[in-house]
């Protein structure tokens, strides 16, 4: 798929549903930040996660354009078991009493991986021109 993706080669009904599983996913992320916000005392943090809530809105925004441009209901999202598994889970932490270290550290291995594909994607696709 992430290859796929990157060529430029993944079919356009597998796009449009990550694109509607990912939505998904990012405002569970977002609602998980919220809720570990409203836990911060000290200032840094508080401008910490709001400036990563904002990241998340941004995001949320790319896909919405995606979602007119690929004709993708990102309002109305079934969630696969795998979505729905992981923003279960970190709606359950985010929400309990854990620490918010213990939250970001729920949140951490998903932003990680994004970031390490996407520099692994750019370096070995740095020409790649295609729809996505």
């Amino acid at each position: 798929f992430v290859l796929r993706l990157a060529a430029g080669s993944l079919e356009r009904a597998s796009f449009q549903a990550y694109i509607a599983q990912d939505a998904f996913f990012l405002r569970a992320f977002a609602q998980a930040y919220a809720l570990a916000l409203s836990r911060c005392e000290g200032t840094h943090s508080i401008s910490e996660l709001s400036a990563l809530i904002s990241g998340v809105v941004e995001e949320l925004e790319v896909h919405r354009s995606y979602s007119a441009k690929w004709d993708v209901d990102i309002e109305t999202v079934q969630p696969n078991p795998a979505t729905l598994a992981y923003t279960s889970f970190l709606r359950e932490v985010s929400a309990s009493d854990a620490p918010v270290a213990v939250v970001l550290a729920a949140m951490t291995p998903c932003m990680r991986l994004y970031a390490f594909l996407g520099a692994r994607l750019r370096a070995a696709f740095p020409d790649a021109a295609h729809p996505y």
